[in-house]
């Protein structure tokens, strides 16, 4: 669609973008008759692809029944069924479930949730919260002032509200010659109790992180035993952990929750994208029995909410790609090894690749001006920007993006193709993607 035709207030106003009119698969079709293959899920969203019958007969259903139902007049079926759903997979600990319709309400209704929780239990002055740069949390405003994306800051650095960042864990660049992985964990998770000090521990209600870094810096793990340290700061100062799970977590790392691959459990966690799988917009807060008993226990109510919590026709949307998921997780571990070794064989020994990187069906490349000295590519050049173009004409969605290092400088490209993707699927996506890296990074 032309700009100048469309009334949509596009993301981009200067860009003209293709009209999809039917998914099949891991395929968008646009109006021309072009498929794209969807190696990104979207924003890693569309985890069981395009036209699933099973998710499309349960929306169909539950629409003929019940459209919609405020929360604070009734609940549903579909809302009760996911939430018993959710909590019988959820990491130990998590017994409630908070819905909301994305990722940003989300986790604006988790920074509120952990100074409320302080607050019921005579500590009101712990209303501090610490994040991490680098990170990525959403776009609404406290989300926003959460994440440590320094670009999608900027612009708005006046409405922000006060949240302390410490560094973020980053292997690839922030391991010292000759430190050991574990060493390095500790020491930048020990970052957390060095601002916890500094701030007073009784000011401090929560500590937020995503346990695998996804559009900010292209899907960066945590390395081993750096959660686990973390964990043990927050128990240690009576400060919460919200871990942000709506890009990594839902099955996209090969484990329904990421963090059960770091041996932790949060005491509350957002989920979203793969929640509904694009289906039907929702997400939600899955919160620790304690921050339930203590809001109970005090004023009775969560001082919060918005219009389309606990949407039935979301949750019924919700429930059927919940079950639908969970069988397919060893695939996703299983087709994830082999994307990693697709993309190693195919782009391992390219000049300007520096590293490929994540878990499961959630994976990484990022990309450098020189390996041995991992300087970044000029970001004048917007090399992201470029590729992205290159595999769109070439047929291949795929999700990259600048600023990996410091929110300025460094490019890296976001892969997260469906569960549902078979071997050729993986090839095409690699072939289509390493076609456009040559395109804009020829070799030699």
């Amino acid at each position: 669609m032309e700009p100048s035709t469309s009334h949509v207030f596009h993301r981009h106003l200067r860009q003209t973008y293709p009209v999809a009119v039917a998914g099949d698969g891991p395929y968008l079709i646009a109006r021309d008759g072009r498929r794209y293959l969807d190696g990104s899920g979207g924003a890693a969203v569309s985890c069981l692809g395009h036209g699933h019958p099973a998710i499309v007969a349960a929306v169909r259903e539950q629409v003929a029944k019940l459209e919609y139902a405020h929360t604070s007049f009734m609940t549903s079926e579909p809302a009760e069924a996911l939430a018993d759903d959710l909590v019988a997979h959820a990491p130990a600990g998590l017994t409630h479930v908070y819905f909301v319709s994305g990722g940003s309400e989300g986790v604006e209704a988790a920074l509120k949730m952990a100074v409320q929780y302080h607050a019921e239990r005579g500590r009101p002055q712990k209303n501090r919260i610490v994040a991490r740069w680098q990170s990525y949390h959403g776009n609404t405003l406290g989300a926003l002032s959460a994440g440590g994306n320094r670009w999608r800051r900027a612009q708005f650095s006046s409405l922000l509200l006060d949240i302390s960042h410490i560094g973020e864990c980053y292997e690839y660049r922030g391991r010292r010659e000759g430190e050991s992985v574990q060493a390095y964990g500790q020491r930048v998770a020990d970052e957390l109790e060095a601002e916890i000090q500094r701030l007073g521990a009784d000011s401090v209600a929560a500590f937020i992180a995503e346990p695998v870094v996804g559009a900010t810096m292209g899907a960066v793990p945590a390395v081993p035993g750096y959660l686990k340290r973390i964990r043990e700061i927050c128990d240690r100062h009576d400060v919460l952990l919200i871990l942000d799970e709506v890009m990594c977590g839902m099955g996209r790392t090969g484990t329904l929750h990421a963090c059960e691959q770091d041996g932790v459990a949060p005491d509350l966690e957002i989920v979203a994208k793969g929640l509904g799988a694009g289906y039907q917009p929702i997400g939600a807060v899955l919160v620790h029995g304690r921050v339930v008993d203590a809001i109970r226990a005090g004023s009775g109510f969560f001082q919060h909410g918005h219009t389309y919590l606990g949407h039935p026709v979301a949750c019924a949307a919700a429930l059927a790609v919940q079950r639908e998921i969970r069988p397919l997780l060893p695939q996703v571990r299983a087709q994830g090894e082999r994307l990693q070794a697709l993309l190693q064989q195919r782009l391992g020994s390219h000049p300007n690749v520096g590293d490929l990187r994540g878990r499961g069906l959630f994976r990484g490349i990022e990309l450098v001006a020189d390996r041995a000295t991992k300087a970044p590519l000029p970001p004048a050049r917007q090399t992201h920007a470029r590729i992205k173009a290159a595999a769109m004409a070439r047929g291949l969605l795929c999700y990259p993006a600048g600023g990996t290092l410091d929110g300025a400088q460094g490019d890296h490209v976001l892969l997260a193709p469906p569960f549902t993707a078979t071997m050729s699927h993986l090839e095409e996506l690699v072939d289509k993607l390493g076609a456009a890296i040559d395109d804009v990074l020829p070799r030699g």
